[in-house]
């Protein structure tokens, strides 16, 4: 008999048993642990809640504070034990807290941009500084959430944030599959808007899967009934990924218009033409230590969309970490916690003593294709 024979009459065999484990991880998923790091409520403001990750081992001066996208959930960062970026800055001795923005809805329609960058973040960094004793944070952003905290940057010259770590940023929008798809007569955010108080965080999910159907539709629920057949499906490593995936809050529709207007449709941040309230956003005003972190199959913010900061950006201690991974693998994939993590760490430890440094710039870049 051949293997390819053997190979048939096992899986037949199998198939059975291995559509009920299927089936029992896809209906036990809403039931995996995500975000479950202990924390603390330290401040809320309308929906916004900030948090502060319970620690005794907390060796580093300067503490950190985490900001996510507005169209998904912060617990990324948590995203289970084991596999935890705020799990791991712990054990290494920093002080942690988080931004969440919550769950708008219809009361908040008229939350802007302005209102997050120019409001909602000021506060939460005042209370970090209060609660931990703090001249400085750093301050880390991931996606939307890393323009957030750019933009806020770029309009608070004197900002008590000593570093700044944005994480697979949208900068340049030109030529990108965002700018395609949201840069058309079929795209009128006008209309939406006078029709609803908010984008439901369903459909954005839905038109994110769309930018690759094969794989997100078909690819993904292929390869785990695979592995459930040939014994090596992670259930706890795919319930949590697939639980954080499904969890999309709103999208206020006052800001949802703001960052499809100026960001895709008019590429106002990259231009240097975006105002917050009168108040222009000049990137290259920004001084603090800066670790721009890039991923190379990035279909979200691609590199080469990110990469055109550097021309901006004029801050002496300019470092540049070009992982391998996707959108959110780089920072939450198997292989974050052995590559990425442990050189963000390397960056920011002789970057959070209580004194700042006379000069932080590493002598080896922390990615060999930009200093």
């Amino acid at each position: 008999m051949s293997d390819e024979v053997r190979s048939l009459l096992r899986n037949m065999i199998t198939l059975p048993s291995a559509l009920a484990e299927y089936t029992n991880i896809w209906l036990t998923t809403p039931e995996a642990v995500v975000g479950a790091t202990p924390k603390e409520v330290v401040w809320t403001y309308r929906k916004t809640t900030l948090y502060r990750y319970r620690s005794s081992r907390r060796s580093h001066a300067v503490p950190i504070l985490l900001t996510f996208a507005l169209i998904n959930r912060p617990d990324i960062f948590d995203l289970r034990p084991g596999n935890s970026f705020i799990e791991f800055l712990l054990e290494e001795g920093f002080d942690v807290f988080l931004v969440d923005w919550g769950y708008p809805d219809e009361e908040d329609a008229d939350t802007g941009l302005d209102d997050y960058v120019l409001e909602h973040l000021p506060r939460a960094i005042r209370k970090v500084l209060r609660t931990s004793g703090a001249e400085e944070i750093t301050l880390v952003g991931w996606c939307i959430g890393a323009a957030l905290t750019g933009m806020y940057l770029g309009v608070t010259p004197d900002a008590p944030v000593r570093n700044w770590v944005p994480l697979t940023m949208p900068f340049d929008a030109s030529n990108t599959t965002y700018q395609t798809l949201l840069d058309n007569d079929e795209m009128d955010v006008e209309w939406l808007a006078q029709r609803t108080g908010y984008l439901p965080g369903a459909h954005v999910d839905t038109v994110n899967k769309l930018l690759k159907p094969v794989p997100n539709f078909v690819g993904t629920p292929l390869r785990l009934f695979r592995e459930v057949q040939d014994g090596t499906a992670d259930k706890i490593a795919y319930q949590s990924m697939s639980k954080w995936v499904a969890d999309n809050p709103n999208f206020p529709m006052r800001a949802f218009r703001q960052w499809v207007t100026w960001i895709y449709q008019e590429n106002r941040l990259a231009t240097g033409r975006l105002r917050l309230r009168g108040h222009r956003v000049d990137l290259s005003s920004i001084q603090q230590s800066t670790l721009v972190v890039t991923a190379s199959n990035d279909h979200i913010a691609p590199r080469d969309g990110t990469v055109p900061l550097f021309d901006v950006l004029t801050t002496q201690d300019l470092e540049h970490l070009d992982g391998v991974g996707g959108h959110i693998g780089l920072m939450a994939g198997s292989r974050a916690r052995r590559d990425i993590w442990p050189r963000i760490r390397d960056w920011l430890a002789p970057r959070s003593h209580e004194r700042r440094p006379s000069s932080t710039r590493s002598e080896t870049p922390v990615t060999g294709r930009m200093a």
